[in-house]
């Protein structure tokens, strides 16, 4: 049997399907390979939506999405867990059961959750933040898993108390003209990150900048510098979004080719 011998990161994306494009195990796959690495796509959910808002979500079944899962990690090396959107608390409960078998592969988890859905958010942090080298949230999700914290830096320490090693919460509006990320880690450091408003909204924005965080840890690169390179590539993406549908820009994840 002949060796085959490759040097591009591997990256399995956990996430759901988005028929629009937009964000989901799209955004993922464009992100990766823009990016250089491969994805492997495990789907946990189907959903009919447009460019507007989801209409429908219908679940994977759970011994389905094991199945996916394991019968790649059998044949191939996978460089990094990429954790998107579990349909389901037994979905959680089986990518926790994976993770703790490869305790070696880093794990990036951005989930949107759900702050009226409190089953699903009580298991992934029960379950996954504590295998999560990286948790990247939108503000409001943080705040919905510290409901108690008064200010952002106490939240931030309420999540890494799960047992998370660095937490990104994107999409402070920190003015009309800035939009501001910041990045806490558990040894109680916090950067901050500013980068100017762009003039439209955009929808899969969050999938790209944690996929292209993914793909440069894949790649070796530091924590430091997979977030700020992510967070550059990201807003390229933003900058030369298109306009598909007739609702939100999605972003432009192959961006450089065009110049």
């Amino acid at each position: 049997m002949t060796e085959i011998i490759t040097n591009t990161p591997v990256v399995m994306s956990i996430t759901d399907h988005d028929p629009s494009g937009g964000g989901g195990i799209s955004a993922d796959i464009e992100t990766l390979s823009s990016l250089g690495c491969h994805c492997t796509p495990i789907i946990s959910q189907l959903s009919a939506r447009d460019t507007h808002s989801l209409k429908d979500t219908l679940a994977t079944d759970t011994a389905l999405l094991i199945e996916q899962a394991r019968a790649l990690l059998e044949d191939i090396q996978i460089n990094l867990f990429n954790i998107g959107e579990p349909g389901s608390i037994s979905h959680i409960e089986a990518i926790h059961t994976i993770l703790s078998d490869y305790p070696d592969i880093p794990v990036l988890l951005h989930p949107k959750l759900n702050p009226d859905d409190l089953g699903m958010s009580s298991a992934l942090a029960a379950l996954l933040l504590p295998q999560a080298n990286i948790v990247v949230l939108s503000k409001e999700a943080a705040l919905g898993l510290a409901p108690g914290a008064d200010t952002l830096s106490a939240c931030a320490q309420e999540i890494l108390e799960y047992g998370c090693d660095n937490l990104l919460i994107i999409g402070d509006d920190s003015s009309n003209s800035q939009i501001t990320q910041h990045w806490f880690s558990e040894h109680g450091s916090c950067q901050s990150y500013q980068w100017d408003r762009l003039p439209h909204r955009y929808y899969g924005a969050n999938s790209t900048l944690s996929a292209a965080i993914s793909a440069y840890l894949a790649h070796g690169l530091s924590m430091a510098e997979s977030i700020q390179q992510a967070q550059q590539f990201c807003w390229q993406a933003l900058q030369q979004g298109r306009r598909i549908g007739m609702g939100k820009l999605l972003p432009n994840r192959m961006h450089w080719s065009n110049k």
